[in-house]
């Protein structure tokens, strides 16, 4: 069974455009990517873990900010390496400061084979991007969980 991960959209409304709140990941192998290499935050579902639990409970671990409101699942996408994200839309229900993030971190050895352990955020960065924007940052494998959401802002 492939590996499943669930992630929110978060936007936002700022002065009459839609903004979506993508992250950056952190570590030594994203550190000079920039153009399609952003993410909604998002994380593995632990067993037995409600998926959209596992989403918020993500956000909050990758960017340090509770997200409550209402939640519209957008559906699940397929990445290239077979994993299922599941991601909702979410709008902002607080001012999320991006300067201000608090991400989890995780460990690494680091130069390769260097026998040196070194800790690393989980997501480095964090930015508020129009959809036009947001479309050339993310992740090819996620770029559909952008283009849905704006399929259904069109339609509202």
């Amino acid at each position: 069974m492939a590996e499943r991960s669930a992630g929110l959209l978060i936007f936002r409304r700022k002065h009459r455009q839609i903004e979506v709140l993508l992250v950056h990941p952190g570590g030594p192998f994203w550190a000079k990517k920039d153009l399609g290499a952003w993410s909604i935050p998002k994380g593995l579902i632990d067993p037995r873990e409600d998926e959209l639990a596992a989403a918020m409970r993500e956000v909050e671990e990758e960017i340090g900010t509770r997200i409550c409101g209402r939640f519209e699942r957008l559906g699940e996408y397929k990445q290239r390496g077979g994993k299922i994200v599941i991601a909702w839309s979410v709008e902002a229900d607080v001012d999320i400061d991006v300067a201000a993030i608090e991400s989890n971190t995780f460990t690494l050895e680091w130069p390769p084979r260097s026998g040196t352990m070194r800790e690393f955020p989980e997501v480095d960065r964090a930015g508020w991007f129009s959809l036009a924007e947001a479309d050339g940052k993310i992740l090819k494998g996620q770029r559909a969980i952008v283009s849905d959401f704006a399929e259904r802002q069109a339609r509202a």
